[in-house]
């Protein structure tokens, strides 16, 4: 995906325009890994989707999960500035 990216920056993008993004959807992943490959340098961004909802609970535990993740992630952004 990087090489087509790179292509399509350098062939494709219009003049203004942004550089060009890939989207990755997966069914699970870790999300550690997927911070150490660095893959957003390159444009790269990684997704999980669902099939189908969980159960409200698991639902209710996953987005609270999702939010404690950004906020420790914003606040050691905060400390790197």
């Amino acid at each position: 995906m990087e090489l087509y990216l790179k292509w399509l920056d350098k062939h494709e993008k219009a003049q203004g325009e942004l550089s060009p993004v890939g989207l990755i959807l997966c069914t699970e992943g870790s999300r550690e890994q997927i911070e150490l490959l660095e893959m957003h340098k390159d444009g790269i961004m990684v997704a999980e989707y669902w099939t189908e909802l969980p159960p409200k609970k698991q639902l209710e535990k996953k987005i609270q999960s999702i939010l404690t993740e950004a906020k420790e992630r914003m606040e050691r952004n905060k400390l790197l500035e």
